[in-house]
């Protein structure tokens, strides 16, 4: 069977195409500008939603992460403490640095980084940590703080799937000392391709992240441009295009956030009586989780089999929900310790294994962006449907396994 998937990310309105219209006419295309551009307005907009002191608009959630580490001075013989299930963009940002990334655990229900695992992490070279607010929940920031205020590390949040997160009405990004949101089209808040976000408090930090941005340069708001560079900086600035495309979806972000929430924890409520399916949840009641990736973990006894076999009936029910028309995806195939990029980086003195991180991405899968259309619930009540239907043929996990082990 196949269903139909009649949604769409992101949803581009009448207004967002005005947006971009605007500024195609006026003319500001970039923001090395003496005069207010679209930029600037996204940036005040945004720091005034999460409530931070201030913005910085980059080129993408990548090199918002890579001006971070070098803001606070993060270079080679530095480590920085990252989760070990996350996009590379974490660890390949400290790489970048010429600083070596270790490799934190994952809580099993939550998936993002183990407190336990972060302080068996932290070494003498440690200078920082990078939680992920992984899949749109917050990481478990109290714990966080305080294991670093105790050994006197930096704070970079790597929020760039968690826009509109939050822990008891704190916004995510706003914990540490930056955080660092992305504005790549499949996010909760898109552009119109690539873009990125740095939020911080600190005065002097968002000064010298605006300099890194622009070529080590000052540019000042009425002032003619001096082309003088300060400081070694980057071309990571963001166009006034993609800042007014988000700007306009940023206008209607809270409503549709609130709509993927009631569409997906209808949809969640619905599989929550199949036996050994464990679906994503917020396990701190204080957290809003805006569900930008839904992870699903399978117990394998429900094919009678053992956890050995945790690969293969992953794999197996993969393949039954996608022949039943629901796209579930692997997404993550291996932790970042194990990419090839990393493969020639310096031994560390930190405690790496990562049995969690293992073991979910072994028998986990994930459904990606077709929740994010406000329009989603029909599709998802039929992806309900599909699963139920393909849990009622759980008996045929255990010869799909052994034919793919011949």
């Amino acid at each position: 069977m196949t269903l139909p998937d009649s949604t769409t990310w992101p949803v581009i309105t009448p207004a967002d195409r005005d947006a971009v219209l605007g500024v195609l006419s006026d003319g500001a295309l970039v923001s090395d500008r003496n005069e207010e551009t679209a930029v600037d307005r996204l940036e005040t907009e945004w720091a005034e939603y999460v409530r931070a002191r201030h913005c910085i608009g980059v080129a993408n959630g990548t090199i918002a992460l890579e001006l971070a580490l070098e803001a606070i001075g993060v270079g080679p013989g530095d480590e920085v403490v990252v989760p070990a299930l996350s996009f590379v963009a974490t660890a390949m940002a400290v790489v970048n640095r010429g600083a070596r990334p270790v490799f934190a655990d994952i809580d099993p229900v939550t998936y993002n980084i183990d407190p336990d695992s972060l302080r068996a992490a932290i070494t003498a070279r440690t200078v920082a940590v990078m939680p992920v607010h992984l899949h749109g929940l917050p990481a478990p920031m109290d714990q966080v703080m305080e294991i670093c205020q105790a050994h006197g590390l930096a704070v970079i949040e790597d929020a760039a799937q968690a826009h509109g997160a939050t822990i008891e009405e704190r916004h995510v990004g706003t914990f540490g000392s930056i955080g660092c949101f992305s504005l790549q089209a499949t996010k909760n808040l898109p552009t119109c391709g690539e873009g990125g976000l740095l939020v911080t408090d600190d005065d002097a930090v968002a000064s010298r992240l605006r300099q890194l941005r622009q070529f080590g340069e000052v540019i000042e708001r009425g002032r003619p441009r001096k082309y003088l560079s300060h400081i070694v900086g980057h071309n990571a600035k963001l166009s006034s295009v993609q800042a007014a495309f988000t700007s306009s979806q940023l206008r209607r972000l809270e409503a549709t956030s609130e709509c993927q929430d009631r569409n997906v924890r209808e949809f969640l409520t619905a599989l929550e009586p199949l036996a050994g399916l464990h679906v994503p949840r917020a396990a701190d009641p204080r957290a809003r989780h805006v569900w930008h990736i839904l992870r699903f973990r399978i117990d394998p006894g429900v094919a009678g089999l053992d956890r050995s076999e945790a690969g293969p009936v992953r794999e197996a029910l993969q393949r039954l929900l996608r022949a039943e028309g629901v796209p579930v995806t692997r997404y993550q195939l291996i932790p970042l310790s194990d990419q090839p990029a990393f493969s020639d980086l310096p031994p560390t003195t930190a405690n790496e294994e990562i049995p969690v991180t293992r073991a979910v991405l072994a028998d986990s899968f994930v459904l990606q962006r077709r929740h994010l259309d406000p329009s989603a619930a029909p599709l998802l009540r039929q992806y309900a449907e599909a699963f139920h239907k393909t849990w009622q043929h759980v008996n045929l996990v255990p010869a799909l396994t052994a034919s793919r082990r011949r």
